[in-house]
């Protein structure tokens, strides 16, 4: 049930299939289960959940690539400077820099290196909490698009019709699962008061990203997404 949040639609209903008189609702429910059965369950899996030593995964074989329809020397608009920030966003922007260094899905680009693309990032602000939202429109613009089809969630809803109960899992920072090929890598750095990083993973708000995440489940999943 990718893109449906269960919590927050229970007051809202569902139209599936054809038949628009007849509305659905969801309807989630908490498994009783003890901590140590919990512990035995995540230990007998554990292979699918990230550890401290292995913090997150890296999908091999369908690493993201991408293709400008550009030449160098590249437009002034590819490279700009960090936006500016009050000392509140700062400081966030700041824990969200080092959070996904320490996961491995940036690295800080040395002083030495040649920069040609830098993107500005933009701190979100939702019910008290922060988001980094990396800013690349302007990359957008000359990126190659990915045609691949998103499937719509009204086929979701279809193949899942007949269900009585429904089971979702959400992966930790899937698109962060997605290595970046390493000769597009230097088209995904982000400029911040505290430098320049790099994506080594596949980073949200990027053009293609979307299509090639779908892509990459529907060929390591494919009985499991046509069963529903």
């Amino acid at each position: 049930m990718y893109g449906l949040d269960l919590h927050n639609n229970k007051d809202r209903y569902f139209n599936i299939g054809d038949n628009k008189r007849q509305k659905f609702a969801f309807l989630p429910f908490k498994i009783q289960i003890t901590e140590n059965e919990l512990s035995a369950l995540l230990n007998d899996h554990k292979e699918a959940f990230a550890s401290d030593k292995n913090p997150l995964g890296a999908i091999i074989g369908h690493e993201f690539e991408i293709i400008l329809n550009i030449v160098r020397p590249y437009p002034p608009l590819s490279r700009r400077p960090a936006y500016p920030e009050s000392p509140k966003s700062r400081e966030a922007l700041e824990i969200h820099i080092k959070g996904i260094l320490d996961l491995g899905v940036i690295r800080k680009v040395g002083h030495n290196e040649e920069v040609e693309i830098t993107r500005p990032v933009i701190v979100v602000w939702h019910n008290g909490k922060s988001r980094m939202v990396g800013d690349f429109r302007a990359l957008r613009n000359y990126t190659v698009p990915d045609r691949y089809p998103i499937q719509k969630i009204q086929i979701d809803l279809t193949q899942i019709s007949q269900a009585v109960c429904i089971t979702t899992m959400d992966a930790l920072k899937g698109f962060h699962q997605n290595v970046v090929i390493p000769r597009a890598r230097k088209y995904l750095r982000i400029i911040v008061h505290c430098g320049v990083y790099g994506y080594l993973m596949m980073p949200f708000c990027i053009n293609n990203a979307t299509s090639h995440f779908q892509r990459m489940m529907n060929e390591i999943f494919p009985e499991e997404l046509s069963e529903g």
